[in-house]
């Protein structure tokens, strides 16, 4: 049996904890605005959408105007784009991006991140546009599209 030691110095009781979950956040608080993390967290949500967007529709249309099928990245070209951001992003903005509905962030920062990330989307597919702009309009927007042999009402009741 093995005893526990605790910072002082001192023997602490076997099976306790050294870790204190925070108590939840408040719905609405007035004093995060004055915070300088709250700032940073909605820029940085901000960001890592417009990011992703970014990159994400870059390489959905640069696979979409290929001419021949080793010109681009291809369909697993377009999925590691995807997955790799979505990972590189969320692991950037872990430690300040939280979530609403397990109360580690109030209600007035959670729509705030929202807000960000819209804001940030619509500045990453236009970011895209302005620089791919005839390959954006030609293709779609780098949008997916239904196979022509494929009814509207077939595609979306197929998995």
């Amino acid at each position: 049996m093995s005893m526990e030691v605790t910072s002082e110095g001192g023997e602490a009781s076997q099976g306790a904890r050294d870790y204190v979950e925070p108590p939840p956040a408040s719905i609405f608080d007035v004093a995060e605005l004055s915070i300088w993390s709250f700032y940073r967290a909605i820029i940085a949500e901000f960001i890592a959408t417009r990011l992703f967007l970014y990159v994400t529709v870059a390489t959905v249309i640069g696979y979409n105007k290929q001419a021949d099928s080793c010109e681009t990245v291809g369909v697993l070209g377009i999925a590691w784009a995807f997955g790799g951001m979505n990972f590189i992003l969320v692991y950037s903005t872990a430690g300040i991006s939280g979530l609403f509905l397990s109360r580690k962030v109030s209600l007035m920062r959670a729509v705030a991140y929202l807000a960000a990330q819209c804001l940030g989307a619509i500045c990453g597919a236009g970011l895209m546009k302005g620089i791919m702009e005839d390959y954006y309009n030609v293709l779609g927007g780098g949008a997916n599209t239904l196979n022509p042999t494929y009814s509207k009402g077939t595609a979306l009741v197929r998995s």
